[in-house]
């Protein structure tokens, strides 16, 4: 069974609203774990678009060299420097620093402008590991589900079809001529949601039916479109709304 995701599909499953009286503490938290030297920008535009999707609080982890010029862009967000890999990624020893914030985060995105495949892959799991609530992961972090670490409903991957290609050993080609089968395979066999993107997206979540969206257009088919999607799922997943719904508002928006 396949829905077809528009305005008026939205509208029936609605969208929590943050309430009159809260603060922002009642908007949700977000933790933002992206950037690197080559792609500091993956930073700035993913923590904005979980801004933008009405996440009350935001924290950005990010390499200790970019740290300081990504707090300046983004002054309302808390920002905590990573150390980093030869290779330019996220060192596994600055979990620690963010060890604390378990608990106390509703949704995190990890993976826009990561650098070195095998450290990002290292941190994801160490970060899934430690933090029991929302997580879309992107880019370079999803590599750690394709590397065996446990799936959960409430994670989100939302990868192209080059990326599936390289998590399932498929051709691209291949992907993007059965992108719903690959979608619905993918999240079935990792037990989580999968958001494979394209002029035709489809959303494949477990235990529910196949959503598509026909509504792309080629201005989208650019650097940082899929930073920005990753940010408004874990801003709408922060606010309250279930990954599916999360999900589904985010490729719509």
């Amino acid at each position: 069974m396949t829905h077809h995701l528009t305005d008026s599909a939205l509208r029936a499953r609605g969208l929590s609203q943050p309430d009159g009286d809260s603060d922002k503490e009642g908007r949700g938290n977000v933790l933002v774990v992206a950037g690197s030297r080559e792609v500091p920008g993956a930073a700035l535009l993913t923590a904005t678009a979980a801004l933008r999707a009405g996440a009350g609080r935001l924290t950005i982890a990010t390499p200790s060299r970019i740290a300081m010029a990504i707090g300046l862009a983004v002054p309302e967000a808390r920002v905590i420097a990573l150390p980093e890999t030869a290779g330019g990624g996220p060192a596994l020893d600055g979990i620690e620093r963010l060890a604390p914030l378990a608990g106390r985060i509703d949704a995190v995105v990890i993976g826009p402008g990561l650098m070195d495949e095998d450290a990002s892959v290292a941190f994801t799991r160490a970060l899934m590991g430690r933090f029991a609530c929302a997580m879309v992961l992107d880019a370079l972090a999803m590599a750690a589900i394709g590397a065996g670490a446990p799936g959960r409903p409430d994670i989100v991957l939302t990868p192209h079809a080059g990326e599936m290609a390289h998590l399932t050993g498929r051709s691209k080609d291949t992907i993007v001529s059965e992108a719903q089968s690959h979608a619905r395979t993918a999240s079935d066999a990792w037990h989580c949601g999968v958001v494979l993107k394209g002029a035709t997206t489809w959303i494949a979540f477990p235990g529910e039916p196949d959503w598509r969206h026909g509504g792309g257009d080629v201005g989208l088919a650019t650097s940082g479109s899929g930073d920005t999607l990753a940010g408004l799922v874990a801003g709408l997943a922060a606010r309250g709304a279930p990954p599916l719904d999360a999900a589904l508002w985010g490729v719509r928006l």
